[in-house]
């Protein structure tokens, strides 16, 4: 880590540094965060980040969603760590915007399905097409296909609406093992 110590993370979310907030990269704020460990740091962290308003704040929850998209087998610790004390630092976000009353719960709820898959499929199985697969067989909703995705974003995916899975609902991940497309401009298929 670049940025150690309780005051590392300052800048990160400073009133009134709102343009050193910006020049950060997603990454440094990230290790900021990560240095900060007391109590009292991560509620001042929090504090000045939400004094700063809903569009710092929304950009902040975006570069954590994507650092919960892009973690892999050995980010999956830290993935958790920061979520941990972003909730620390950020304990109700759904006073900043109701949309998201239960952003801590559905991150936490990412990181533990998606931890979990990185644990069951060996990575020498994770290579070629994936997909996830959501349905409820007691609604006469379609089924949703999310195809044509890596693992990972297959994992982030499949975690994601995992979270929130209803009582009659299910959800598979799938390996894609042989594929065949046409479009109806295809010329082959008229």
């Amino acid at each position: 880590m670049t940025m150690t110590g309780p005051g590392a993370g300052r800048s990160l979310a400073g009133g009134g540094r709102q343009k050193a907030h910006e020049a950060q990269t997603a990454a440094e704020r990230k290790e900021a965060l990560l240095a900060l460990d007391s109590e009292g740091d991560l509620r001042k962290f929090g504090e000045q980040l939400a004094k700063q308003g809903f569009t710092v704040v929304r950009r902040f929850l975006e570069e954590l969603r994507q650092v919960l998209r892009e973690f892999t087998d050995e980010d999956a610790d830290e993935a958790a760590l920061l979520i941990e004390r972003v909730r620390k630092a950020l304990p109700d976000p759904g006073k900043i915007s109701p949309s998201w009353q239960d952003l801590w719960r559905e991150f936490e709820g990412i990181v533990r399905y998606k931890s979990s898959l990185l644990r069951e499929i060996p990575a020498s199985d994770r290579d070629g097409e994936w997909q996830v697969l959501i349905d409820n067989p007691y609604s006469h909703e379609h089924i949703a296909v999310y195809p044509g995705l890596s693992f990972l974003e297959a994992a982030y995916m499949y975690a994601y609406f995992r979270t929130d899975l209803e009582k009659n609902e299910y959800i598979r991940l799938q390996k894609v093992e042989t594929v065949i497309w046409h479009t109806g401009e295809d010329p082959s298929s008229t």
